[in-house]
């Protein structure tokens, strides 16, 4: 009889000590700063204008930090996306175009060779890229960018806005890939993301292969 009740509450406190674990565990996940989030798709949306090549480098490029990505198909710009002089395509309403676009699941980097602005110093304000922080959707164009690493430059300000959407704001890091290049080419400054950017990274889930 008394070997049962010994048995009896060793089962009981090995229950209770089990249980003490798991609660403990969920208030662990619940307050961790860098919880997992559920891995979305990113989808690069080439419009008509820019090379298969430069699309097939920032793919290849980008699939180094992340496993899901795809290409999609080449589009026609949106109408009513030029500026009111016809040279440029407003950033803000490409974004609003392939945020339209985007379905559940998905994020968005459109990328394109021609010029592309926004309201900021001026009402058109020449840029490389723009990507609200945070959102589904952004845009990176080339027409800014030269020198012989041009390709790994649009790279740069792809993963530079990319990392808007998924929440990251300038960095005040110098070669830090979300470093603000106020208007000019920085881009031979920066290297990768910093420590704390890249934590938010992995959260997201992306990998640094």
């Amino acid at each position: 009889m008394k070997i049962l009740l010994s048995l009896a509450i060793v089962i009981l406190c090995s229950a209770c000590n089990q249980n003490h674990k798991n609660e403990s565990a969920k208030k662990s996940d619940h307050n961790s700063p860098y919880q997992k989030k559920k891995l979305v798709v990113i989808a690069i949306q080439p419009f008509i204008d820019i090379p298969k090549e430069d699309v097939d480098y920032v793919a290849s490029y980008l699939k180094k930090m992340y496993t899901n990505v795809v290409i999609n198909a080449p589009i026609q710009f949106p109408k009513n996306s030029l500026n009111q002089a016809k040279t440029r395509h407003r950033a803000d309403s490409l974004i609003r175009f392939l945020s339209a676009q985007t379905k559940p699941g998905y994020l968005t980097i459109g990328l394109t060779k021609g010029d592309i602005s926004t309201t900021k110093n001026t009402p058109d304000w020449g840029i490389m890229g723009l990507g609200y922080c945070p959102g589904n959707s952004c845009i990176a164009s080339s027409f800014r960018l030269h020198g012989k690493n041009k390709m790994e430059k649009l790279f740069k300000v792809a993963i530079h806005e990319l990392g808007h959407t998924q929440g990251l704001k300038h960095c005040s890091v110098n070669d830090c890939l979300m470093h603000d290049a106020e208007g000019k080419d920085r881009l031979d400054e920066e290297k990768e993301f910093c420590k704390k950017c890249k934590a938010v990274l992995i959260n997201a889930g992306w990998t640094f292969n």
